[in-house]
């Protein structure tokens, strides 16, 4: 009997997560001790970030055969963008300037290097490997709100943050993804299931790389 893909895809992505817990960046939030610059780098990227993330959302609509998974990723992409006008807007304000300079400002090049990526395999591959390349986005970020949430921070900004992707509401998308992406790994192909496992495991070292970009305050090298 073929195991359900999504414990595959974890297994998979399993010590990456854990690099990612054991970060500086995410244990930094938790215990307060973060940098605010680099937690501002964060929220520029991740606003840039989020856009083309919607993108990559809407090519999953596009494609989805289901209309129940059509509107479900139309809306998960402007979910996207609201939270990147919404709730990055917030934190901006909190560092003394606007959404409109957090857009005015270069995406770096690990943000580039993920969204090229993402936008890469949705257009350009199959529904399945789609969802599997925009999952960990879903999932990783799931996983990381569950444990920073037991902690929290005793930063008021940090923990709004925290609580953005640790709430009941977030996980029940994320649910509903994994339950679309194991329907899918059913009827892949063996190749098609081994280029899912690889865009996913690809996608989740983005992940960790994107947090290590704002530790390190990345910039362009020239």
């Amino acid at each position: 009997m073929t195991s359900k893909l999504t414990d595959q895809l974890w297994a998979a992505a399993e010590p990456v997560y854990a690099e990612i817990l054991a970060h500086p960046f995410l244990t930094g939030l938790t215990d307060g001790s973060l940098p605010r610059e680099a937690f501002r780098h964060f929220v520029v990227q991740d606003s840039h970030y989020l856009r083309d993330y919607a993108r990559a959302l809407a090519v999953c609509a596009a494609k989805a055969p289901d209309e129940a998974d059509v509107r479900a990723f139309a809306d998960d992409a402007v979910g996207a963008l609201a939270a990147e006008q919404g709730m990055h807007a917030e934190f901006m304000t909190a560092f003394g300037a606007s959404a409109e300079e957090a857009a005015a400002e270069p995406v770096l090049p690990t943000t580039r290097a993920y969204t090229s990526y993402l936008l890469a395999t949705a257009y350009g591959g199959s529904y399945a490997e789609a969802v599997a390349a925009v999952l960990p986005c879903y999932w990783i970020y799931a996983r990381v709100g569950e444990r920073l949430l037991e902690r929290s921070s005793p930063d008021p900004l940090y923990a709004k943050w925290i609580a953005t992707y640790g709430d009941e509401a977030f996980q029940s998308v994320v649910r509903r993804v994994l339950a679309l992406t194991d329907r899918l790994g059913e009827q892949a192909s063996p190749a098609e299931r081994r280029r899912m496992v690889e865009h996913f495991s690809t996608t989740s070292r983005y992940e960790w790389m994107f947090w290590d970009a704002a530790w390190r305050g990345e910039g362009w090298p020239v």
